[in-house]
């Protein structure tokens, strides 16, 4: 999730787990900064755009990692505030904070590598924007009015935040099921019913889902809104590139995208440059997260050792936004605007 979505809910479980026990914006702060840590990892550069993406959200988002971490947390919480007493509510505090910060990045559908080192394999559910005002807005209003209230139960603020929040992340997976039921059923019957699916939100919502279908020559792109007036999804078919996959399934750059993207990629060529898509993230034809490998060189293989460059695309907000409104609420069922 977002960094401003991470802090907030960091603070509002510091605060819960931490109660009459310590001041409140004490337990605000350090939940604040333990919310945050996590996601320093985007500082580092790996000197290659596809390691740099698939580096993040590993090591500093495993439970692992992250349980060794929390004592040390809550050591310096304990030696600051000069009170021994509290030692084991810290840990428990810093502890749920971190766990609760990667498992709402694990239902984002980035990819979380939360059982590093003994696995690098990214989980990821989708069921949740990275950035979604109905998520965080719960939290905010409720940690809020628990730091401003002088109410010996300003708490019960708090908490309910909490409880609303999460609902809304129950709310978002049991939708995301019923998206899944309504794709499969939609599918064109050239295309088989086991074939991968994946179904998120669009951007900012949990009304309006984008679904795509991956094959081995092609990928199937559908959207649907709750609102939609009938539970169909209209599909729009796009080359694949398989035959670049084919021709360049060895190259480290592509097996890493294709596996920490779960497959859900294409490949194309542009002025004689082999680029790699992450289909999960964006929309045709505008993705965030698009590589580029180089020029094919001799027997026409790329060389493996070329760092990849990204050269993501971002949609046209002023083209995008009039349909994105129109499309959550089921006014039209056309592609979004090239």
């Amino acid at each position: 999730m977002d960094s401003v979505t991470q802090i907030t809910l960091g603070s509002a479980v510091g605060v819960a787990v931490m109660g009459r026990r310590v001041p409140v914006w004490k337990a605000a702060l350090w939940g604040a900064a333990a919310g945050t840590t996590p996601d320093l990892d985007v500082v580092v550069d790996f000197g290659d755009g596809i390691l740099n993406m698939t580096r993040h959200r590993a090591e500093t988002h495993a439970i692992a990692y992250l349980t060794l971490l929390s004592p040390l947390f809550a050591g310096l919480a304990t030696w600051l505030g000069r009170d021994r007493e509290v030692f084991r509510r810290w840990l428990l505090a810093f502890w749920l904070v971190f766990m609760t910060h990667i498992f709402v990045d694990y239902l984002t559908v980035y990819g979380t590598q939360i059982l590093q080192p003994f696995s690098d394999y990214p989980f990821g559910r989708g069921s949740i924007f990275i950035i979604d005002p109905l998520y965080t807005l719960p939290l905010l209003i409720g940690l809020l009015a628990c730091l401003v209230s002088r109410s010996t139960r300003r708490w019960r603020w708090n908490n309910l935040g909490i409880a609303i929040s999460t609902l809304y992340l129950a709310w978002g997976l049991g939708v995301q099921q019923h998206v899944q039921d309504v794709a499969r059923q939609s599918l064109p019957p050239s295309v088989a019913a086991d074939v991968p699916l994946l179904a998120s939100p669009s951007a900012l919502n949990s009304i309006l889902w984008r679904i795509v279908a991956v094959e081995p020559d092609r990928y199937h792109e559908g959207w649907y809104s709750l609102l939609d007036t009938e539970p169909v999804v209209s599909w729009t078919s796009h080359d694949r590139g398989a035959d670049l996959f084919e021709a360049h399934a060895n190259h480290p750059g592509v097996k890493g995208l294709s596996d920490f993207s779960h497959g859900f990629v294409k490949m194309h060529e542009n002025d004689g440059n082999v680029l790699i898509t992450d289909l999960r993230m964006g929309f045709e034809p505008s993705y965030f997260f698009t590589f580029n490998l180089g020029k094919p060189g001799s027997y026409g293989l790329l060389d493996p050792n070329r760092m990849a460059t990204q050269e993501g695309q971002r949609p046209d907000i002023g083209r995008s936004l009039p349909w994105l409104i129109d499309r959550i609420l089921g006014k039209t069922t056309e592609p979004p605007p090239q």
